[in-house]
């Protein structure tokens, strides 16, 4: 809901809107930063053969997917939780 305040101006830039900007303000005035860093690889894909064990791949299965899993979370720019799941 955040970003549906996003505009574009009459240059293509695009800025947020207040709700964002308050929220980036409080922050800073009061030093708030959650900062989440990547996994090791090797956790990562420890996180992505949990899942994929629990929806019922095998352990060849699993291996298998490991090349894919680090191609995906390079393009995705992320080793998270989130993209393991995805």
């Amino acid at each position: 809901s955040d970003n549906a305040t996003y505009k574009h101006d009459e240059d293509g830039d695009l800025h947020p809107g207040e709700t964002v900007e308050e929220k980036i303000s409080l922050s800073e005035r009061f030093g708030l930063w959650l900062s989440f860093y990547p996994f090791k690889q090797d956790d990562y894909l420890g996180i992505v053969a949990h899942w994929l064990a629990a929806f019922g791949c095998s352990v060849p299965q699993i291996a298998d997917a490991r090349a894919e899993a680090l191609q995906w979370a390079l393009q995705r720019g992320s080793r998270s939780g989130r993209v393991a799941w995805q």
